[in-house]
């Protein structure tokens, strides 16, 4: 804790002062479903920052959901001054309908408006009693998969996407073999959530299934919750590049007058002291001095992206999520 103070100090010594003022300001975060205790820490280390470098006392307030519901939310008419999702997508989504952010939004911050990364990763029960070490063995009939709804979960299509790409290299190829790859593995899920918290639950509180699929960060954070559980972490051979987009919702900040506050928030995040925040956190970050502290957390793994090999978001969007597309055609209803 003393060095992300140390580094938030550095934040506030590496931008530019403001007129301090004296009317608190409010900001709402709307954020994806397990978000919830990473930013219950990055938010006072903001607000402490803003408060040395303005003077202004700032509240950020969360709202956290499935991705995809968030941004149906905004859209509806709730007032957002920043978002912060785990799937770009979902920011499209607020950009093509009402123009709720910039048409540039990738570019208003640095990689591509990703400050961390993740990527799917598996957590299984104290001793790994069904031996499950790669996606493969998810479509065996003895093993059951928790992972939510990829129809309201930008978390559960990160785990489709890596699967359906894992299925493709093993089938060189062949689309109807990954198909029928994802649809076994579709089918061996007992209950669909409609977010990773509440597939979290299932898994870890309620005792449903041998696997849980979800972001590295949260199996990391699960199996530090309850040690006491022995649960194990399974690291797939290969996974996809999970980004976590962030933008400021031009329309709503706009309106309300947070536009400078609202970037000023996103910054933090990739600042030192909010990298050093992610990564504690078992976050991917790009910051090479973090990278260097925090090496030990993270084990190598052969990432894809979906550009490689869906194409890009538009195409996979248009081919696997849209109603009637392949994601219609493997989910098993139930």
């Amino acid at each position: 804790m003393k060095r992300i103070a140390s580094l938030a100090a550095a934040f506030v010594l590496s931008v530019s002062p403001l007129a301090a003022q004296d009317k608190p300001v409010e900001i709402l975060n709307a954020s994806y479903d397990i978000a919830r205790e990473l930013f219950a820490q990055i938010n006072p280390a903001f607000t402490a920052t803003w408060k040395a470098k303005t003077g202004q006392t700032i509240e950020i307030k969360q709202s956290h959901g499935g991705s995809s519901r968030q941004a149906r939310a905004i859209l509806e008419g709730l007032q957002a001054d920043v978002v912060t999702f785990n799937q770009v997508t979902d920011i499209d989504v607020l950009r093509d309908k009402g123009g709720y952010v910039a048409r540039d939004w990738q570019r208003r911050f640095p990689n591509n408006a990703s400050p961390y990364y993740s990527l799917p990763a598996f957590l299984v029960r104290k001793g790994n009693p069904k031996g499950i070490r790669d996606w493969s063995d998810l479509v065996r009939p003895d093993v059951q998969s928790v992972f939510p709804n990829p129809k309201t979960s930008g978390n559960a299509r990160y785990t489709y996407l890596a699967a359906y790409a894992f299925a493709l290299e093993q089938a060189q190829g062949d689309q109807a073999r990954a198909q029928d790859f994802v649809k076994r593995l579709l089918a061996n899920v007992p209950v669909f959530d409609t977010g990773g918290r509440a597939a979290t639950t299932t898994f870890v509180e309620r005792g449903i299934g041998d696997v849980l699929i979800t972001f590295e960060a949260e199996v990391n954070g699960i199996r530090k919750e309850y040690g006491d559980k022995g649960f194990e972490i399974v690291v797939p051979s290969l996974s996809i590049l999970a980004e976590f987009p962030v933008a400021v919702v031009d329309k709503v900040a706009g309106k309300r007058g947070t536009e400078a506050t609202a970037k000023a928030y996103l910054d933090f995040l990739y600042s030192q002291a909010g990298q050093e925040i992610l990564a504690e956190n078992y976050n991917r970050v790009h910051h090479p001095a973090v990278i260097e502290r925090h090496k030990g957390r993270f084990p190598a793994v052969r990432l894809v992206r979906v550009e490689e090999v869906f194409g890009g978001w538009d195409k996979v969007t248009a081919e696997h999520f849209a109603e009637g597309g392949i994601l219609d055609k493997v989910f098993v209803k139930r």
